[in-house]
């Protein structure tokens, strides 16, 4: 799950980390009564959706102006930026080009910034620890960095067993170029942002920049923060904080009924038993010169209703050419999957091609429900064989 900067930043604040003072307004009148309330001269106004790359982004119906993140040197700057947002559709190298609505600004104080950095907590996956990444280029997206100038990444895995210590800190503030006080300050900034990250079960924690002002402290000019969703049941409060107007309604829908579904941008919906099976199946799509237009996993135990809202979900994305149906029944019977599979098809009518491959529990039963339901379902022998019928009959059907 995500959040909005201002939500990751009050977050934060509980748990020490430095943030500059800010108010959230869902209007220009809003905006202009949150700068009065803050320091000036010199105040920011910030788009809050879900995606990156908003100061370098443009609005769909100006795309001459001056983009999501904006100077303000007055109270009437700050209610015309922030009316020049709200409502507005912002286009970001993250959100594509359907862009995302503003519906909610943040008005921040300013500060005097002499350098600008990069900081994250994340799980490295290759070896399994929480591991602190840092960048001297600070406000570019890492991957950049990483493309770019490898060598500036400074990365310090942390060894869960031990936890955080002091010269973690130190040796990435040593590879900034840090020292002295701004040291000091940064080694207090990473101990209070590695208890924040575990302290509500985070999957990413990204400061992007994380300032250093003119007086020399280490401050987050922005915030980037995303949860594990299975640990959510741990922090009711955070599930408060989700803006469902942010997410694909696809996903929001799956989420209801108990689905893992992630939307992609291929043209071949997937509905697959089992994460590594799902994965293995967009792997044969591309590799057979398909694209996945989903990653959809029905679970273990999934019902007939439970396989049916599956199948109209992957069909409620205009972008389906196709559906390739891969199950593998252990636990989950070929049986109830492929009468999921025959009820949604008829209440939906279907009209684009589908590939059902079965194996495993009540094959046979499966299969004798889908041959005689007199729908055009194509079968398949194996993942392999799957994987060429759906991209040869979705090319023949374009």
């Amino acid at each position: 799950m995500n959040i909005h900067e201002y939500q990751a930043k009050e977050l934060l604040r509980g748990y020490g980390v430095a943030v500059l003072d800010g108010h959230v307004a869902w209007t220009a009148e809003e905006a202009a009564a949150a700068a009065d309330k803050l320091p000036g001269p010199v105040h920011v106004v910030k788009a809050q959706i879900h995606a990156g790359g908003r100061g370098a982004g443009r609005f769909a119906d100006d795309p001459a102006g001056t983009g999501g993140v904006r100077l303000a040197r007055s109270v009437g700057e700050v209610r015309s930026a922030a009316a020049a947002m709200l409502g507005h559709v912002l286009v970001t190298r993250q959100t594509g080009p359907a862009g995302r609505r503003v519906r909610r600004v943040y008005v921040e104080a300013g500060c005097d910034i002499a350098r600008e950095l990069y900081l994250s907590l994340l799980i490295d996956r290759a070896t399994s620890r929480l591991t602190l990444m840092a960048s001297s280029e600070g406000g570019m997206e890492i991957e950049e960095v990483a493309a770019r100038s490898p060598e500036k990444i400074l990365r310090a895995p942390i060894d869960p067993a031990t936890g955080i210590s002091p010269f973690h800190g130190r040796r990435l503030a040593y590879g900034l170029g840090l020292a002295g006080a701004q040291a000091a300050s940064f080694g207090r900034f990473v101990d209070a942002l590695y208890r924040a990250f575990t302290g509500l079960d985070c999957t990413v924690l990204e400061i992007n920049p994380l300032v250093v002002t003119g007086a020399g402290a280490v401050v987050a000019l922005d915030a980037k923060m995303s949860f594990d969703d299975n640990a959510l049941y741990r922090h009711p409060d955070l599930e408060k904080l989700r803006d469902e107007a942010e997410e694909d309604p696809k996903e929001l829908e799956a989420a209801r009924h108990s689905l893992n579904y992630v939307a992609l941008d291929g043209t071949i919906g997937c509905m697959v038993n089992g994460a590594g099976l799902a994965m293995a199946t967009m792997d044969i799509i591309k590799l057979y010169g398909g694209s996945p237009a989903n990653f959809l996993d029905v679970g273990g135990g999934a019902t007939k209703e439970r396989v049916t809202a599956a199948f109209k979900i992957i069909l409620s994305d205009p972008n389906v050419e196709g559906i390739l149906v891969n199950i593998f029944g252990g636990i989950m019977r070929c049986d109830v999957i492929a009468e999921g599979v025959v009820a949604a098809a008829r209440e939906v009518s279907l009209n684009v091609p589908l590939v059902v491959r079965l194996e495993g529990t009540n094959v046979e039963l499966g299969k004798q429900i889908l041959a005689q339901s007199s729908l055009a379902i194509i079968a398949a022998d194996n993942l392999a064989d799957a994987a060429q019928k759906i991209v040869a009959a979705v090319k023949e059907a374009a």
